[in-house]
């Protein structure tokens, strides 16, 4: 009797003990500033995709806790208040020789060793199959080798028994599967598959696997790029249609790109409402600095043409949470948020030789140079490290961030003394022929976002290069001479640097000719005094704020559609006081799916058609400048200008943007 008591004793001694190494710690911040988020569902998913852990342990990193002892990083973020543990699957991402492809070589056995540790503290798994041997995204949907040559009919089985085995395994190793996500990032186009019939059956096929596997787990389908707004509620329709079972309508959700928390709330909500699923994010993060650890570029850096809505500080990353959270709590339906790769760090910090040597023998690298075999025209061209080290919760060293701590904060909320945490770049248009004049006030951002005006004195000028990267011409900073070198180098992008509290800050100036074209840029968001004619029903032609998909300033002309053949229209503007002269006109264009196409810049005097320049979509962010030179104007005659677009489509509809049209004397 004694021996069983004591049995008795010591398991319920290992389950209090488990239970408190892998309880939330209330860790209390001195420095970190949140917002309560008011009415925090007490299910509310906090999920941490990390898969590329295990090669970066394999590579010698090491993690530690906040007291700075080394310890499972699982645990950490377990206390850190982390309850989903997201780890991608891809079929096979080994070519012949077994050499892994990089990005954590994460197949089913790699998912197998994350989700039992996760399972070990206390945390969910959440299934992210890719469906792929390599990565999965908008623009990528690669089928499996072991696939090809497949009709839909005979992919569906593979991808029904595929998922089924993968499931199976996992749940043999007693791992507990919260959630499983049938694809990534699936936004018309999955596995090799565009046409919508053939995607929703291989959905299907997916989802039916997960409910005969963990009945009890839900099921997840991955899109990307919410600011297309219209987008959303199309997928869900179709999904509806075809019958697709499943219960979470997932979202990737990165401030840079993808519009206002406002806009992603509307979106979701509608989904969450005429569709009765469950929402939630299953891919966000936020830069915390612009330091770049690894030796290989960062995706994220100062400069970039993207939204920066918070400094790229601890704090930034911490109000990003905040507020994302606050938004889909918010949402009826509303379920969770899922940050992506939170610990890919630096696996060194003395070359890109040494990283290199670890990237290519453990993965640990977001491609290695042998996913050449299956993705020879990126992957094996561009393979190197880490692009989102300056994105984790994690230092170069493998310490955590104060930044993590914002999971644990959330629901009672952190107030601590407010100090100058970041400061507001500066962006502006200048005539190059009128009147150059610098900005003298900045904003300041405090830890609580609010921000305050500062004097601000300039201390180098140099020229922003077509990568974004910046040149300095001179280490101090002479007015007038900046002005004349603007003034003799023409149109392009400057900046000036300046320091607030130790912290730096750029105005970055965009020098443009005088330009008859009104709101040429579309940096009003409305259409005055442009006129929209459309020839063909387009599903979308408006004007879009995004400026990592504009050429100049945050808006745009965005024209997207599903179908072929159904892209045509003009956008014009009829100009007013242009004195007799020589003139030249010009107006760019981006995107992509064009098919057959007939794209041209034109000038009309009085309703008639005096001069054409050919244009031509070919993929994102490579811009076409149409060009019109020597356009003699008397200074009386109606004159308009604008462009006509006309695409047959590749497969599914087209997608572009427009934006600068200038109108200059020669």
């Amino acid at each position: 009797m004694k021996k069983k008591l004591l049995s008795i004793l010591l398991v319920v001694l290992s389950v209090f003990m488990l239970m408190s190494c892998t309880s939330k710690k209330n860790y209390k911040s001195d420095s970190l500033y949140v917002e309560r988020v008011e009415n925090l569902k007490k299910d509310f998913i906090f999920g941490m995709d990390i898969s590329s852990i295990i090669s970066l342990e394999q590579s010698g990193v090491k993690f530690y806790n906040f007291e700075g002892k080394e310890q499972d990083i699982f645990k950490t973020l377990s206390e850190s208040g982390i309850n989903y543990i997201r780890v991608r699957i891809w079929n096979n991402p080994y070519d012949s020789e077994g050499n892994g492809f990089g990005g954590g070589n994460n197949d089913i056995d790699k998912a197998i060793e994350i989700g039992k540790r996760a399972t070990k503290y206390n945390m969910k798994l959440l299934v992210n199959f890719h469906y792929s041997d390599f990565w999965a995204d908008p623009s990528k949907q690669m089928v499996p080798r072991a696939w090809q040559g497949m009709n839909v009919t005979e992919k569906s089985e593979a991808l029904y028994e595929y998922t089924k085995d993968c499931l199976n395994k996992l749940k043999e190793a007693k791992v507990d599967v919260g959630m499983v996500q049938v694809g990534n990032e699936t936004n018309a186009y999955f596995c090799g598959e565009k046409k919508w019939n053939n995607i929703c059956t291989l959905l299907s096929a997916g989802s039916k696997a997960v409910r005969e596997v963990f009945p009890k787990a839900l099921v997840a389908l991955h899109f990307a790029n919410p600011e297309n707004a219209n987008r959303y509620p199309d997928y869900a329709y179709r999904l509806s249609a075809q019958a697709v079972d499943y219960d979470v309508f997932g979202s990737s959700y990165y401030p840079y790109w993808h519009g206002s928390l406002e806009n992603l709330s509307e979106v979701l909500t509608n989904i969450a409402k005429n569709y009765e699923k469950k929402v939630m994010v299953l891919e966000t993060s936020y830069a915390f600095t612009n330091d770049n650890t690894d030796f290989f570029g960062n995706t994220i850096s100062e400069g970039g043409i993207y939204d920066k809505p918070y400094p790229f500080t601890v704090e930034g990353q911490a109000t990003h949470i905040r507020n994302l959270t606050d938004t889909i709590n918010k949402i009826d339906g509303g379920i969770g948020i899922c940050y992506w790769e939170g610990a890919w760090i630096t696996v060194g910090q003395e070359s890109y030789e040494k990283n290199a040597e670890l990237w290519e023998k453990y993965g640990s690298g977001w491609a290695s140079s042998y996913a050449t075999a299956y993705d020879p025209d990126d992957a094996g061209k561009y393979y190197g490290g880490t692009a989102v080290d300056n994105q984790t919760f994690f230092d170069k060293d493998g310490k955590p961030l104060e930044s993590l701590k914002v999971f644990n904060l959330l629901s009672k909320g952190n107030k601590v003394t407010l100090k100058v945490d970041g400061v507001e770049n500066i962006s502006m248009i200048q005539d190059l022929n009128g009147n150059i004049s610098f900005p003298t006030k900045v904003n300041t951002v405090l830890t609580d976002m609010s921000k305050f005006v500062v004097d601000i004195e300039w201390s180098s000028f140099g020229v922003v290069n077509a990568d974004t990267t910046t040149t300095e011409i001179q280490a101090t900073l002479n007015k007038d001479a900046a002005i004349e070198y603007m003034k003799s180098h023409g149109v392009a992008k400057y900046y000036l640097k300046g320091n607030v509290q130790g912290m730096d800050v750029y105005c970055y100036i965009s020098m443009v000719e005088y330009n008859y074209v009104q709101n040429y840029s579309f940096e009003t968001g409305n259409m005055d005094p442009w006129v929209l004619n459309k020839v063909k029903n387009s599903d979308q032609l408006y004007i879009e704020k995004k400026a990592g998909d504009s050429l100049t300033g945050d808006y745009h002309y965005h024209f997207w559609s599903e179908k072929n053949d159904s892209v045509e229209f003009t956008l014009s503007q009829t100009l007013s006081n242009v004195p007799a002269g020589t003139y030249k006109y010009s107006i760019s264009i981006m995107g992509g799916d064009g098919g057959v196409t007939d794209i041209y810049a034109y000038v009309k005097i009085n309703g008639t058609i005096v001069k054409t320049a050919a244009g031509q979509i070919t993929e994102w962010n490579e811009w076409h400048n149409m060009f019109i030179d020597d356009i003699e104007y008397n200074g009386t005659d109606t004159i308009e200008i604008g462009i006509y677009v006309k695409c047959g489509g590749a497969g599914k509809g087209a997608w572009g943007k427009i934006d600068d049209a200038l109108f200059n004397s020669k």
